[in-house]
């Protein structure tokens, strides 16, 4: 059995990851839980039938010694954490950002020996999207795309104390909220070249965006416009693609189906309807650790949207056109965004 530890026990660990766990329960076990507060480790251990409840990574890493680590913790705290499994010889699996920059994120790349650290990207997996993939060549050149994140949080989701500052969460919708869709656009295009972009704190009591545009383009010379928002009443995920010989479009909130996907081509006829979830990526990488390859969503494929959200920021408060190439260790925006 794949022995299994999750880090941080606030919602996303009971909803998303405990699910996909159980899922798995054929090979990996839940053998231990990871919070600084110590009554909600607890609480969270017992109403889940989990052995042993801590309150200190390293502490946790020492006694229990997992094969894997779910880091589920607020965005500021998941390069070091991951950092520290890797070390102890544990593989990471880190909820969405990765981290904070480019140069945490390479930070935790370097610290790879034999154990891998993989970001939480699920909307790649869904069937929906994997046939898309597979199907794109037969559907001509790869022209335009619209990808948009127009969600709503209200001011009382601020209150929180890490949320939208910088040097917590790292930015605004773009950073910890877009960053999905983006990825799926990346998925489907490849790698970008160029970005011009505009963000902006419209309405929301915070350091960073509340807003944020971008026109980009690709190295296969498609371009696309990507809107990031958390100010839109009416909730939606839109993604649109559009090729020489046919147009898919995507319309969801926080994960799909099958049904979710519409096309002009009659090739979109998925075999399979696996929704976009924490589960279906697992699956992936539980199946890389058995066979001890780097698994989806790490090294240079986990660093796609990262790329592409510094390139935005970057465009967006310097007011210049950025280019991928740019975004070398010298860079200013390397080491995270600000304003």
């Amino acid at each position: 059995m794949i022995r299994v530890a999750i880090v941080g026990t606030g919602g996303i660990a009971g909803i998303c990851h405990l699910p996909a766990l159980r899922a798995e329960s054929h090979r990996a076990r839940v053998v231990a839980a990871v919070d600084v507060d110590a009554a909600r480790v607890r609480a969270f251990c017992a109403e889940h039938g989990i052995p042993a409840a801590h309150t200190s990574l390293p502490e946790m890493l020492d006694a229990e010694r997992p094969d894997l680590v779910h880091i589920c913790t607020p965005p500021h705290q998941h390069a070091a954490q991951a950092v520290e499994c890797l070390s102890a010889g544990a593989w990471a699996w880190c909820e969405k950002p990765a981290c904070l920059s480019l140069a945490e994120y390479d930070t935790v790349t370097a610290a790879e020996r034999g154990a891998y650290a993989s970001v939480v990207s699920q909307h790649r997996f869904g069937s929906g999207a994997r046939h898309l993939r597979r199907i794109a060549p037969r559907l001509g050149r790869p022209l335009l795309a619209l990808c948009v994140t127009a969600w709503y949080r209200g001011h009382e989701y601020f209150e929180v104390p890490w949320r939208g500052t910088w040097a917590t969460e790292g930015g605004g919708p773009t950073m910890g909220h877009g960053i999905h869709q983006m990825d799926l656009l990346l998925s489907v295009l490849g790698d970008w070249t160029e970005v011009r972009a505009m963000a902006g704190t419209l309405d929301r009591r915070v350091e960073t965006e509340d807003v944020s545009l971008a026109s980009v383009r690709f190295e296969n010379g498609a371009m696309a416009s990507v809107v990031n928002s958390l100010l839109s009443p009416r909730e939606e995920s839109y993604l649109r693609f559009d090729f020489t010989e046919a147009t898919v479009e995507l319309r969801h909130l926080y994960g799909y189906r099958n049904a979710d996907w519409s096309s002009t081509s009659e090739l979109w006829d998925p075999p399979d309807d696996v929704p976009s979830s924490h589960s279906a990526q697992l699956a992936l990488l539980l199946d890389a650790f058995e066979r001890g390859e780097r698994p989806p969503l790490s090294g240079a494929e986990g660093r796609q949207a990262l790329e592409l959200v510094t390139g935005l920021y970057a465009s967006a408060f310097t007011g210049r056109p950025v280019h991928r190439a740019e975004l070398t260790v010298d860079h200013p925006f390397y080491g995270g965004a600000r304003r």
